[in-house]
């Protein structure tokens, strides 16, 4: 397996995803006058006050929604990345006031066959979040900066909340980080399906589904290596912690998710097979942990104009 490379251009394999309303009528009131000893004039009728029209929000464009994303492969890129090198994003795809990551080693020891998906997928997260840059630059937008990200204390929060325990580090061992991947990628697919039909560009849009073909690819890897582990070696931990996870993710983002076992390693609906698709307000709860505005994996928010569950 080639080692994880940093992109030249971030052209890479494919451009990613390349009350007005009057006012209400007001009707003056007849107002009865008095008279006095000199005048029997009516009293001036005074000039009603006009209801203020509330100023609608801003309408949500396909660069907010690709800057959503963005926040997310952020975090993806962030994950794989350090457990595979050791390392972050490389300068280049690190904007300007960008903020900090915390927590992220190199994974020892695993086999082979680990290492190679492992490259492969940071690989992927890293061309990722290149082509993401590339298309909003594209489109006449600004890429938004990496928020603030934190592994550390985002997994040990999430284990007490999944009753796994006070703490959990996915980068202790190959079979934690396989638990620790299947938090983001089973989400990330669930992103893209819901953010889909509020994309305008068809180009985008057709990208947008590339995108969620290759999360769904790792998720389903990962699904598979978990489930077929726990038969090889007859030691169901892991497998029981991913679904603590699934229990926790069901619980803060709408449902949508499906037990993992060996007779179970799709996550879509049992009646037609369909992936599920969450609403942006739905991934953020999960992600920030429960929280509305921020937490968890970004403590301090995401950065644009999707940022809060509704």
């Amino acid at each position: 397996m080639e080692p994880i490379k940093t992109l030249q251009s971030p052209h890479s394999r494919r451009r990613f995803l390349a009350g007005a309303g009057a006012l209400g009528a007001v009707g003056a009131a007849t107002m009865l006058t008095g008279c006095n000893d000199s005048s029997s004039s009516p009293a001036p009728t005074p000039t009603p006050t006009p209801t203020p029209t509330p100023t609608p929000a801003p309408a949500i464009t396909d660069n907010d929604i690709l800057n959503f994303a963005l926040n997310l492969e952020y975090l993806e890129a962030e994950f794989y990345l350090r457990a595979a090198t050791g390392n972050g994003l490389p300068a280049s795809l690190v904007p300007t006031g960008s903020g900090s990551v915390t927590g992220g080693v190199k994974v020892a020891g695993g086999s082979t066959e680990f290492q190679g998906y492992l490259n492969a997928i940071a690989q992927d997260e890293l061309n990722h979040v290149a082509a993401i840059q590339a298309t909003i630059a594209g489109n006449s937008g600004t890429p938004v900066p990496r928020p603030n990200i934190d592994f550390t204390n985002a997994f040990n929060a999430l284990a007490m909340l999944a009753t796994i325990g006070p703490s959990f580090d996915p980068f202790s061992s190959s079979q934690a980080f396989l638990v620790g991947a299947f938090v983001f990628e089973d989400v990330g697919v669930t992103a893209y399906n819901g953010a889909a039909p509020a994309i305008s560009n068809n180009a985008i849009l057709d990208a947008a589904a590339g995108i969620a073909a290759i999360e769904a690819y790792h998720a389903a890897t990962i699904r598979t290596i978990i489930a077929g582990q726990a038969l090889a070696t007859k030691d169901s931990t892991y497998l029981n912690y991913a679904n603590l996870i699934v229990a926790l993710r069901s619980k803060v983002g709408a449902g949508m998710e499906t037990m993992l076992s060996l007779n179970s390693i799709v996550a879509a609906d049992s009646t037609n097979a369909i992936g599920f698709a969450r609403t942006t307000s739905e991934v953020l709860s999960i992600v920030y942990g429960g929280g509305t505005k921020s937490g968890a994996f970004f403590p301090n928010g995401l950065n644009g104009n999707i940022t809060t569950v509704s």
